[in-house]
């Protein structure tokens, strides 16, 4: 019997598979990059539509790049810095700008600051203060459930107005981790007390990072907008818009404040811990903590480092700029030997950087393009006929759409492409940019509904305890009433400050 037609069968088995498995290949390639197929047909078709009056041609091809580019923050197709590199990318190729002078626009002081405030949380989570901080929470509030979360949320919206929230998040998992630990190593235990737990760490985190311009990234690209679009050297009037580290406090601090019992009524209006009191985990903390030993002489050298960063912020901001301070003070850390660059360079998300820079850059070529002046006027004659073109019920539209913008995006990229809109949209309707400009970026903090929305609830999900509806359970209320918090204190507080 010849061995030619089994050896033919064996061949023609082995092309089939191989033509098989690279057909399936295909298709699961075609569907894992099925949203960016959707965002090209949507540039295309978007692009092929008739141009609306008042829109000129490259107006158009900004508001393209901007709704492509947020399609692809939410969904992910491919990894988001190259969606920064696409923004640059078009700036030149379909905008015609000059690559050089897309450059400019990429770098300028609110990226530094943002760079250099993310160098800066390496450095602070490199002391490991987690079982020191949850120590001092115990002491300071007792050690009931309630009083512990009050504690939690308190510690970590002081310290995400300062130093960013997914720094903060990042320091007061392990707080939680160990308190919750302690307790009990059963998860199915400690369920709902663990959610409390962490969503204190996420929300407080979250809720309070408008307090500073160092709190988020959003605060200094608000700050960079007002700056370019309406102050004029020449004219001492527009001066009121180089909003610097102290003002911004005087605006935004008290809200930062407020949002702390919104955290504690919406959690546990929501949630029932089961157990009220952990004074057992109190104990073994203290044991642990007992092993560890005092504070070295590198941890009081770090932390007054960062106090000496932030009277730079407050008293040198205006002259330096925030950028140049939060650098002086990476580089201090690096020269003393309190932080290595290799950790520096391991621990900084370069990529986050390169995103917030060509967002930036867009909303640049939308205000220079007429782009964002349409859209304002757009919106304006829609919101008109409900009487919601201008004071509170302007305040309230702006308020709910960074909001509902904020839960599908990150807030830094929502600021980066609604500012341009929103302060056009202040200007045409008569109303303060300061104003809006802070409702804008205050309103982007509420990202509370999604795990994608804020830093902080990413990191706290990390933790294995949480579900997704977790944050939909406890995060509409949050929504509502932080809306109702920045309303108030747009009628009430800012206009004390005369602006």
């Amino acid at each position: 019997m010849s061995v030619k037609p089994q050896i033919d069968r064996i061949a023609k088995a082995k092309l089939v598979k191989k033509v098989t498995r690279s057909s399936w290949f295909s298709l699961r390639f075609v569907w894992d990059k099925r949203w960016l197929i959707v965002a090209a047909i949507v540039g295309v078709a978007l692009m092929h539509l008739p141009l609306p009056q008042g829109l000129t041609e490259n107006g158009r091809t900004v508001l393209m790049m901007t709704v492509v580019a947020a399609l692809l923050f939410i969904t992910a197709p491919v990894p988001l810095p190259s969606v920064a590199l696409l923004i640059v990318i078009g700036e030149v190729m379909l905008l015609g700008v000059d690559s050089t002078q897309v450059a400019k626009t990429l770098m300028s002081d609110s990226v530094l600051f943002i760079m250099g405030s993310l160098m800066l949380a390496v450095a602070v989570v490199k002391q490991k203060f987690d079982k020191r901080i949850a120590w001092y929470i115990v002491r300071m509030m007792g050690t009931r459930t309630l009083n512990i979360c009050v504690g939690i949320t308190l510690v970590s919206a002081l310290l995400s107005s300062v130093i960013g929230q997914h720094t903060v998040a990042a320091m007061m998992l392990p707080v939680g981790m160990t308190l919750v630990g302690l307790i009990s190593d059963d998860p199915r235990k400690v369920r709902r007390l663990a959610v409390v737990v962490f969503l204190s760490i996420a929300y407080g985190s979250a809720a309070s990072s408008i307090g500073t311009p160092s709190g988020a990234a959003r605060n200094a690209i608000m700050i960079g907008y007002w700056k370019d679009f309406f102050y004029d050297p020449t004219d001492p009037q527009t001066r009121k818009y180089l909003v610097d580290y102290l003002r911004w406090i005087i605006f935004a601090y008290p809200m930062a404040l407020l949002q702390i019992p919104v955290v504690i009524i919406a959690l546990f209006t929501t949630f029932r811990p089961e157990y009220r009191d952990i004074s057992r985990a109190v104990v073994r903390l203290r044991a642990q903590l007992v092993e560890t030993g005092p504070l070295r002489a590198q941890d009081w050298i770090s932390v007054i480092m960062f106090f000496l960063v932030l009277a730079g912020w407050i008293l040198f901001s205006d002259r330096l700029g925030m950028g140049t301070i939060a650098l002086m003070g990476a580089i201090i850390f690096l020269v003393i030997g309190l932080v290595r660059w290799e950790d520096i360079n391991t621990g900084v998300n370069w990529g986050v950087i390169l995103i917030y820079a060509a967002t930036i850059s867009l909303g640049v070529e939308m205000k220079q393009t007429g782009a964002a002046q349409w859209v304002a006027e757009s919106f304006l004659g829609v919101m008109r006929p409900f009487g919601a073109d201008h004071g509170l019920g302007l305040w309230a539209a702006i308020a709910t759409l960074t909001g509902a913008v904020s839960n599908t995006m990150s807030g830094g990229a929502a600021v980066a492409v609604l500012g341009p809109v929103v302060l056009k949209i202040a200007s045409e309707a008569g109303e303060s940019p300061l104003v809006i400009g802070f409702l804008t970026a205050i309103s982007s903090s509420f990202g509370y509904l999604t795990i994608f929305a804020a830093p902080s609830c990413a990191i706290v999900y990390a933790s294995g305890y949480l579900k997704t509806t977790d944050f939909l359970a406890a995060g509409w209320k949050m929504l509502i009433m932080s809306i109702m918090v920045v309303l108030l204190s747009a009628l009430v507080y800012w206009p004390l400050l005369k602006f």
